[in-house]
């Protein structure tokens, strides 16, 4: 099974279109070739790559249901 999840854009490289990702705390680096995206906006992560922006309802919502999951 594989699963997504939703981040906060740190930064951004535009010439190599990586996201820098703060996934509550821990912060990868994922591509944007599929998404225009700046910093602050909340986005959803699949297998290294942003797939779309997420509004902080959404956001608020997967952070409270993964917080359920790990409780």
């Amino acid at each position: 099974m594989c699963v997504a999840n939703t981040g906060k854009v740190i930064s951004i490289d535009n010439e190599k279109n990586i996201a820098l990702v703060d996934f509550h705390g821990s912060r990868i680096e994922a591509r944007t070739g599929l998404m225009d995206v700046a910093p602050g906006e909340r986005v959803l992560v699949h297998a290294g790559c942003i797939l779309q922006k997420v509004s902080d309802e959404q956001y608020d919502e997967w952070v409270k249901l993964a917080e359920e999951l790990d409780g």
